[in-house]
């Protein structure tokens, strides 16, 4: 099981915790963990990417062991840390303006 981490106004609206588990096929990538989690959370489909294009929107961020992952291509294997749940993958919403 993988570990995911909801910003609060994602989690809010799938009605779940700030942290999910989510069961992803092998191999884990981000692609896959994201179709896991609309297809379990179906009110998040568009939230976190494109209905169409399936491209990330613009003030969302994928962390990844502490790094930024959010321009790396969704079908990139995630590291085993975050395939077996040691560490979770966070979705960030990010902020504009200064």
């Amino acid at each position: 099981m993988m570990r995911v981490v909801l910003p609060t106004h994602l989690w809010r609206l799938a009605n779940t915790s700030r942290e999910i588990e989510l069961q992803v096929e092998s191999p884990a990538t981000l692609g896959a963990v994201l179709d896991a989690l609309e297809a379990q959370y179906p009110m998040l489909r568009g939230t976190i990417r494109d209905h169409a294009t399936k491209e990330r929107r613009a003030f969302i961020r994928f962390f990844v062991c502490s790094e930024d992952w959010s321009h790396e291509p969704q079908d990139v294997p995630l590291p085993e840390v975050i395939a077996s749940g040691a560490e979770p993958l966070r979705i960030v919403g990010a902020m504009a303006g200064g």
